[in-house]
């Protein structure tokens, strides 16, 4: 209950525009928004360039949060998400609820031995789009149409674009796994 208040007196200050509520805000929140935008960007700095603007859209709305509807961290995970999209959107092109091994078809043994930083650095290696529609696919969990709609493109797109990382993922996780074998 406690904590609560805390929490209503934080959005209260935030929406206020209290400078210290919103930076004790964004430190809450931060690293877990972090790990979003990295799933999303080639670059640390792509990161926290698409995190800060996350954040502007939730100082900018916090007025709108309705603890009745989602929790904070859910309101603020997906105007993240929707950065993430914008920025993927303004980057790349668009012309042309699994388990993660499983999305990427990979056999189990080879997809044990490659470390969370590795996999991370070999979506973001993905071109844009398609790292942005296995991110939304895999980890967010949303379905081709929904996919479609947020990017812009086609169920058949999204489609393709999983498909392109679930081969390119799997030949990288392979050869990543005859180095060390």
């Amino acid at each position: 209950m406690e904590q609560e208040k805390d929490q209503d007196k934080l959005i209260e200050a935030c929406s206020r525009n209290d400078r210290r509520a919103q930076e004790v805000l964004y430190r809450s929140y931060y690293r877990s928004m972090i790990s979003i935008c990295l799933w999303y960007t080639k670059s640390q700095e792509d990161a926290v360039e698409v995190l800060n603007n996350g954040f502007l859209r939730v100082f900018k709305n916090i007025h709108r949060f309705d603890p009745a509807r989602a929790t904070l961290y859910t309101w603020i995970r997906k105007l993240v998400v929707n950065s993430c999209l914008d920025f993927v959107k303004a980057k790349a092109s668009f012309e042309e609820h699994q388990e993660l091994n499983e999305a990427m078809d990979v056999p189990a043994p080879i997809f044990d031995t490659v470390k969370t930083a590795e996999l991370l650095s070999m979506v973001r290696a993905l071109p844009r789009a398609t790292a942005a529609v296995f991110n939304l696919y895999v980890i967010e969990g949303y379905s081709h149409k929904e996919i479609g709609q947020l990017l812009s493109i086609s169920e058949g797109t999204s489609k393709w674009h999983l498909s392109e990382a679930r081969k390119n993922l799997k030949t990288k996780l392979i050869n990543e796994y005859r180095k060390i074998s």
